[in-house]
């Protein structure tokens, strides 16, 4: 797997870094109804812990294969009472559209890891 992505143009390649990808990504994210934020899993304890908007790129894996294409790990946490399938579908479908539209690059699969829930006052 390489580190970045990349685009053809006429006039030469530009190159994308992973974490530029997982940042745009974690922000499209967040804006998502029913998604409170970003997760990061203590391995050690099991804990699970709300990432900052500062730490947005943390709470996701991206992958890029040999075919330029993006594979992309999301750990989130959900509002209490929605319904996870439609939050991690609409999460899915919002994300795919927008990173596609922002990179350039093709988002292969896109894969949910629900760590947590929040009630939201």
């Amino acid at each position: 797997m390489q580190g970045h992505g990349q685009i053809e143009t006429k006039l030469g390649k530009i190159i994308i870094d992973k974490d530029v990808i997982a940042t745009y990504a974690g922000s499209v994210a967040v804006e998502c109804f029913g998604i409170v934020g970003m997760a990061a899993v203590n391995v050690k304890d099991g804990l699970v812990k709300l990432l900052k908007r500062d730490y947005l790129s943390h709470g996701i894996d991206v992958k890029i294969d040999e075919d330029n294409e993006i594979s992309l790990d999301f750990h989130v946490i959900i509002s209490y009472g929605v319904s996870i399938a439609t939050v991690t579908e609409n999460l899915m479908q919002t994300v795919k559209y927008k990173l596609e539209e922002f990179a350039g690059m093709t988002v292969r699969d896109i894969r949910i890891h629900v760590d947590g829930i929040r009630v939201i006052d």
